[in-house]
């Protein structure tokens, strides 16, 4: 069974799914049909384990420049190649980038970036597992599930959110 909620966020609505395990989505208002698979979701509730409660929390840390790192149960679906792709997307650090050909190299071969950005592209956990911080080679911003601008915004807070706390600790 999954369950399903909605928060507004300063990046649009999103839609929070989890199931009985963990976080099993989280979705943007402009997502395309079938980017990623979700069954039997019975549309609202609040989940038996409170993943939603969870996430909603840590989203509004995030957004309010308190929370940095992510500490949820996750339940995301995909292949193994996904779910590895994903496990390297948590690795990056707070307010940093690495190319697609990095995170290819991270895990393990660094002539997979094309299938690394096809794998980061179905990552159903936006924001929690951190595809916007994914760019290309030269630096450019390209594909994003809730578009350029939305990957702009993400990359810019957590950039303003590491400069104040890297000026809050230096005046300390």
């Amino acid at each position: 069974m999954l369950y399903e909620t909605t928060m507004s966020t300063p990046v649009g609505v999103l839609t929070l799914v989890a199931s009985d395990v963990g976080l099993r989505a989280v979705l943007w208002p402009t997502e395309k049909p079938n980017r990623v698979r979700l069954d039997d979701c019975d549309g609202g509730g609040s989940d038996p384990n409170g993943v939603l409660d969870q996430t909603r929390q840590q989203l509004s840390e995030y957004f309010a420049g308190t929370r940095t790192e992510f500490d949820l149960a996750l339940d995301p679906q995909g292949t193994e190649f996904q779910q590895a792709a994903w496990m390297a997307l948590r690795s990056i650090a707070f307010a940093e980038s690495v190319s697609y050909g990095e995170q290819a190299r991270r895990m393990g071969d660094g002539r997979k970036a094309r299938a690394v950005g096809a794998a980061n592209g179905r990552n159903p956990l936006s924001i929690v597992v951190p595809c916007h911080r994914v760019v290309g080679a030269d630096g450019s911003l390209t594909g994003f599930a809730a578009g350029i601008d939305a990957k702009k915004w993400l990359l810019s807070h957590e950039r303003l959110v590491a400069d104040a706390q890297g000026s809050a600790a230096h005046s300390n």
